[in-house]
């Protein structure tokens, strides 16, 4: 009797979870995580539009000589209308001085009874720097600060006058000139040199200094504070002060690599604020981005040094990844405010 065929074994199904699948499971899925790494590297961000400078400011900003490092802008008047500072700041905080003069500026705001914080409505400054160490500047009040300086008292506080494209300049000393612009305006600047330069300008600020130019575009408030900081000096002072508050962002080393910077605030119900960074490259923002956010969550994690009212303010900072920038946004509700008042 012929003995039944015995079967053909079958192969053996290859495993994902061992061997040889394993391997290719891992594999797939390295290649897949490159992959959206890379293009969240390359894949550009929805971003917020941003307000516009208003006509005035836009003028008054297109005829700044030479480029920038730095470029501040304080609208004091939109802030002190704002519901945070009637309601949340205290006194002490309202009736800070806004800076601390010296010199022959200390005698004549004394002399003309300026209270900087009342009588300044807007402060726009540029900083240049000259040199290794010497560091000019030009700014342009608004505000009853001007109708408190008349002609009088100018040249009664001045060295010399001048007449510099149809305005009178003061000499206040040798680091520090004055020029009335009209109703409710005043320039100031570090040499005659610069305030000549924007009195009769050359030419386009936003042509002469493209990056400066971007960097406000970048600013998404307008109104209240912003500032954009081309410079790398400037730049890594201001990144100080963002992380001072947190010992492990400050010790990122790739955040420090940060090239320039544009940050805006707005004051209303509350505060909201966009900061970016701009970084040489994508992967250098990406990295960037990466530890700045580990370093947030970290820091919000029960058991860590951070009190309970830092962590509720990390959790409301978001940070992204756009191209070569860093993008980093908060909104901090007026009820968050009322709450920490109430606890003091």
């Amino acid at each position: 009797m012929q003995r039944n065929a015995e079967p053909e074994a079958r192969p053996e199904k290859r495993s994902l979870k061992k061997g040889a699948g394993l391997l290719l499971s891992i594999s797939a899925i390295s290649i897949l995580g490159f992959l959206l790494v890379v293009l969240s590297i390359n894949w550009p961000k929805e971003r917020i539009q941003p307000e516009s400078l208003t006509p005035e400011l836009k003028t008054v900003i297109d005829h700044i000589p030479e480029k920038s490092d730095a470029l501040i802008y304080i609208g004091l008047k939109d802030i002190r209308e704002s519901r945070l500072w009637r309601e949340i700041l205290p006194d002490s905080l309202k009736q800070a001085p806004l800076f601390r003069p010296k010199g022959r500026l200390e005698a004549l705001i004394t002399a003309a009874k300026i209270n900087p914080t009342q009588d300044v409505d807007t402060l726009l400054v540029t900083f240049r720097r000259h040199g290794y160490k010497q560091q000019n500047f030009l700014g342009v009040v608004w505000g009853p600060v001007s109708e408190k300086l008349p002609d009088s008292l100018l040249k009664a506080n001045s060295r010399s006058t001048e007449i510099i494209g149809g305005h009178r300049c003061y000499e206040l000393d040798s680091t520090l000139w004055v020029s009335p612009l009209g109703a409710r305006q005043l320039a100031l600047a570090s040499s005659k040199t610069m305030l000549g330069e924007f009195l009769v300008p050359q030419g386009s600020f936003f042509q002469r200094d493209s990056l400066s130019a971007t960097l406000i575009s970048k600013a998404i408030y307008k109104s209240h504070l912003w500032f954009a900081l081309p410079s790398g000096a400037w730049t890594g002072g201001a990144l100080q002060s963002l992380t001072s508050a947190n010992e492990d962002m400050k010790t990122l080393g790739n955040l420090n690599r940060i090239k320039s910077l544009a940050l805006s605030v707005k004051f209303n119900d509350g505060i909201e604020a966009e900061s970016e960074w701009l970084y040489p490259t994508r992967r250098a923002a990406y990295f960037a981005s990466t530890f700045l956010w580990g370093a947030i969550r970290l820091s919000e994690l029960s058991g860590t040094r951070t009190n309970s009212q830092t962590k509720e303010l990390l959790n409301k900072i978001e940070t992204q990844q756009n191209l070569e920038s860093v993008i980093i946004h908060t909104k901090l509700p007026i009820d968050l405010f009322l709450q920490a008042k109430q606890k003091e």
